[in-house]
């Protein structure tokens, strides 16, 4: 990396533009950057960091970048021209900063801007102005964060020297910046807590082996204590477990034998008993059936007279059965002989006077004769229906009558407001006509407000996209960074491995293909992992893969925001709810003026009706006044009829106040004449039938044996008492067969010849017996169980146990790996943590590049060499930092240098830094690095010493710019960058030889 001009605009103490030509300051390889104390030396590297950074070393705010000398007109702005990677680009940015409003007064806030351009072809081309896109672009081409370039390019020699005075602690904070070896951190935190997961796994498990043994110790019941107390994590936990578990399994399984044993045993006595108790209770049954059968015959001799008086009245009732048809038959008789002479009184009551004691033929010739008068009244009851007709024909006529006149009313208040009707409705169809003009206008604006919507619903669509898509994009570039960083582990360890195979071959007294030197006191060891050229060729290709990713990406991106910048200049800036409100409002507008347009031919139609429906009454007032006169006239004929037959029919209805009640009446009088004569002839019949009823029972109950009806009637019984007699002989007669036949029994003869059975004292035996089985089959089920229970618990625990092993044998070796990288470990003699160890190859290394040219500084007298011994007090080892004399053949501790040994000793120290951490960014090439105070502590011989190493830097095509107060340095180099300062604002002047 090369600057070639820097210019600096309102920034710092500089009020207006000044510009820093480092090509002409580089022309001489060494140049000198001098001014007085606040003047403004370290505002100018700001401005390089500003530029390359959007930020500044430390950690001051950006706020204060602007000059107070500016004037407020003026923006503060860097731009830097530099070569970097091969290309040429030039940078500009400005921070955010105030500037006069355009209009009105006072201040508002400018945003930063960052524009980055290329000089190609001749001219310069605009890349990006993006921060993001800027800032991603010069970090991949430097290779170096800004704490990295800070320590590299603007060497601060003031915190070197404090770097050689550090302790461990603080040195290990600077080269974790430089080196960001937070990586080898996250591995150590990383198998830290692997470690403590798998302990606390095993533990788990070996807590699940604990909870089996318990388990197994609750089943084998008291004594089955464990030998010793068991603590999850112990490595031989499982052993002793699984060895118990066997010694508790074989002593169930021999208790499950004797239980097995007692449990038969008192299976055959309780088979014994049972049996036993079985016949006692047999012969008890059939003595106690004996005894029964003894006392139920006695029972049954005492009850005889009682049985033999049942059949005697069973047999009477018997024959009376078969008189029983003929007494039911002159029940009848006399039931409805009864019944027709209550009929026949009731008849004779309604009767008239004269007809009371009348006979059957009277009351006959006495209906006839009302008939005839019945029939005399048919015409008279034909012109009392036609009156009735006449009558309602008035009535329907004197109805249409008021119908017609309420429609001639109605027709005449509809015509009255016609003229109201008619103008609205008018009116009506002329709004209707002029909303459908307005309609059209609506359609056009409706249509853009929604064009407008959509877009504005598009822009913040495509601002999601363009939102992931830059999220992608740092992804990708985080990837490629990982990826290069890959890379460049993978060379490193090819080289490591080189080195190693060059020193394979290496034999005492035989020069050294590298350095030539007889004598190999370190030669390189090789790594755990041998690293080809194929790996290495895999690594770049996976950094290339991960760039083209990175180049997609950032396509991506562009294209994202090419829509986002399309879809806004659609839909501008509103917002969607603003946008979706005003197209809801001309929406709503143009609905309601498209519904008011769409009436318009309802508006006509409605129009149309109405006039027809004016002429419609119109027509019909004139047919009602027509029908009025016509109806008026019938009415009136009708009125002359009804006059003609209403004398007629007063003849007719006599004292009845219609023809049809004087029918109904005559009508009714026929039908209880009628009732009455019938009523007489049924009592005549039903006198007859008794008298025959009577003649039929006396000579059934002859037949039978009886001397009266009565005594027949007397010996029947109901029908359910002489089932229930009936029931009661047979149970009898059963019982006396029953008791016989048992009283004939061998078997029961025989039991009851034997002594009395105790059935009571058979049955307690067989029920102690079976208790005792109970009790040995629990015994036995338990012992049983035990067996299966322990069983299963064993298999569990094994299972278990074999579960642990692949995890048991993991937790070894994490713990060995977490112990070794956290430098507790017995194998890790330094005692160094991982972290350190990185650190301390690296420092080993800047040591080593360091010394080449502290050698030079101190005409070969100090070399800077790293040390790993283990500190004391439990500091930090691996970090320390001798100075070797060679004048003594002594070491010292870099805090014992005078001022001036510390001076050059920390200028070696930065420089070798800068070689190094440019090797671990890339091997980017810094073809300009600036030096920082310190050289005013340096004797004229040693001075001379430092400057012949930083002029030897030219010879790899370098330019050092020093910053310092020290005079005779003006004196020694004749390319000057002075630092002017004024009241208002300091300036920059170009110095040569030639100048002075």
């Amino acid at each position: 990396m090369r600057l070639h001009r820097l210019t600096l605009t309102a920034f710092g103490p500089f009020a207006g533009s000044q510009s820093v030509d480092f090509d002409e300051l580089s022309s001489a390889g060494l140049f000198l950057l001098h001014g007085a104390t606040g003047a403004g030396k370290t505002s100018v590297l700001d401005g390089v960091c500003f530029a390359l950074y959007g930020g500044v070393p430390g950690a001051r705010p950006l706020a204060r970048l602007r000059s107070d000398h500016a004037d407020p007109d003026t923006p503060t702005e860097v731009v830097l021209d530099l070569t970097v990677g091969g290309r040429r680009l030039e940078i500009t940015r400005r921070p955010e900063q105030l500037r006069r409003k355009k209009r009105g007064t006072g201040m508002t806030p400018d945003k930063a801007v960052t524009l980055l351009r290329e000089h190609t072809g001749g001219q310069w081309r605009a890349m990006s102005k993006s921060h993001q896109e800027v800032g991603e672009e010069l970090l991949r081409l430097i290779g170096m964060s800004k704490e990295q370039f800070c320590q590299v390019v603007l060497l601060p020699q003031g915190e070197f020297a404090g770097f050689l005075r550090a302790g461990a602690t603080e040195r290990a904070a600077l080269l974790g910046r430089l080196f960001d070896t937070r990586r080898f951190k996250a591995v150590e935190d990383w198998l830290r807590d692997r470690r403590r997961a798998a302990e606390q796994h095993i533990r788990t498990g070996d807590q699940d082996l604990v909870n089996l043994a318990h388990r197994m110790q609750q089943e084998a019941g008291e004594g089955a204590e464990p030998p010793a107390d068991w603590t999850p994590g112990d490595a031989e936990l499982a052993e002793h477990i699984l060895q118990w578990a066997a010694i508790l399994r074989s002593t169930a399984r021999e208790q499950d034998g004797i239980a097995q044993a007692a449990l038969r045993e008192a299976e055959a006595a309780h088979t014994a008993a049972r049996r036993e108790a079985d016949s006692v209770r047999e012969l008890y049954a059939l003595q106690q059936r004996h005894a029964a059968a003894v006392r139920r015959a006695a029972e049954l001799a005492a009850v005889r007279p009682e049985r033999d008086a049942t059949r005697s009245r069973l047999e009477q009732a018997r024959r009376a059965a078969a008189v029983e048809p003929a007494l039911d038959l002159r029940e009848r008789a006399a039931r409805e002989h009864l019944a027709a002479q209550a009929a026949e009184r009731a008849a004779r009551t309604a009767l008239p006077d004269g007809l009371t004691e009348a006979g059957a033929g009277q009351l006959t010739q006495h209906e006839h004769r009302l008939r005839e008068e019945l029939g005399t009244l048919a015409e008279a009851g034909r012109a009392e229906h036609r009156a009735a007709e006449l009558a309602a024909e008035r009535d329907r006529l004197e109805r249409e009558t008021r119908g017609a006149e309420q429609l001639v009313a109605d027709a005449d208040a509809w015509l009255d407001g016609w003229e109201a009707t008619r103008q609205a409705l008018r009116q009506r169809l002329d709004s209707a006509q002029a909303a459908t003009a307005r309609t059209a206008e609506l359609a056009a604006a409706r249509d853009q407000a929604r064009r407008r919507l959509d877009a504005a619903r598009a822009r913040d669509d495509h601002a999601r996209t363009l939102q992931r898509a830059e999220e992608r994009l740092r992804t990708a570039r985080d990837a490629a960074a990982d990826a290069r960083e890959a890379w460049h582990d993978t060379r490193e360890a090819r080289i490591a491995g080189i080195a190693a195979e060059l020193a394979a071959g290496l034999e005492d007294g035989h020069a050294c293909l590298v350095c030539g030197s007889p004598q190999h006191p370190d030669p390189a060891r090789p790594s755990g992992v041998r690293v080809t050229a194929d790996d290495e060729e895999r690594a770049h290709a996976a950094y290339q893969v991960a760039l083209t990713d990175q180049g997609d990406a950032q396509d991506a991106v562009s294209r994202a925001r090419a829509a986002l910048d399309a879809a806004h200049a659609e839909a501008g800036p509103a917002p969607v709810a603003e946008l979706a409100t005003v197209h809801a409002a001309v929406d709503r507008e143009y609905a309601d003026n498209a519904a008011l347009a769409a009436d318009a031919r309802t508006a006509r139609d409605a129009l149309d009706r109405a006039e027809a429906e004016h002429d419609h009454r119109a027509a019909e007032r004139r047919q009602a006044a027509t029908r009025i006169a016509t109806l008026t006239a019938h009415r009136e004929g009708l009125d002359r009829q009804h006059a003609d037959l209403a004398g007629q029919l007063a003849r007719a209805r006599g004292p009845y106040a219609t023809v049809a009640q004087r029918r109904t009446r005559l009508a009714a009088d026929i039908e209880q004449v009628a009732y009455a004569a019938q009523t007489v002839r049924t009592e005549q019949e039903t006198a007859q039938r008794v008298k025959e009823a009577d003649a039929r029972l006396a000579d059934a109950a002859y037949r039978a044996g009886f001397d009266t009806p009565e005594s027949a009637d007397a010996a029947l019984l109901p029908q359910h008492e002489r089932q229930r007699l009936e029931q009661r002989a047979e149970q009898w007669q059963r019982e006396e067969a029953a008791v016989t036949a048992d009283l004939t029994a061998l078997d029961l003869s025989e039991a009851a010849a034997l002594p009395p059975a105790d059935p009571d004292h058979a049955a307690r035996a067989a029920e102690a017996a079976n208790r005792r089985l109970q009790h040995a089959a629990a015994r036995a089920a338990t012992a049983r169980d035990r067996c299966a229970e322990l069983d299963s618990l064993g298999a569990q625990a094994a299972a278990r146990t074999t579960e642990l092993a692949p995890a048991r044998a993991a937790y070894a070796r994490l713990r060995r790996l977490a112990d070794l990288a956290a430098g507790t470990s017995s194998e890790n003699q330094l005692k160094m943590e991982l972290e350190t160890y990185v650190l301390a190859a690296r420092l080993e290394q800047v040591a080593a590049a360091a010394s080449v040219r502290l050698q030079r500084m101190s005409s070969g007298r100090y070399t800077l060499v790293h040390s790993d011994a283990k500190a004391s007090r439990g500091s930090r080892s691996g970090l320390g930092l001798l100075a070797v004399d060679a004048w003594t053949g002594t070491e010292r501790d870099t805090a014992t240098l005078s001022g001036g040994e510390t001076f050059f000793a920390s200028l070696a120290l930065a420089l070798g830094l800068a070689d190094v951490v440019t090797d671990e960014a890339g091997g980017m090439r810094l073809d300009t690095l600036f030096i920082d105070e310190g050289f005013g502590s340096l004797d004229e011989q040693t001075l001379d010493e430092v400057l012949d190493v930083l002029d030897a830097l030219r010879e790899r095509d370098r330019a050092v710019g020093i910053v310092s107060h020290v005079a005779d340095l003006r004196q020694r180099i004749p390319a000057q960058l002075q630092v002017l300062k004024g009241q208002s604002g300091s300036t920059l002047r170009h110095r040569t030889s030639a100048e002075r």
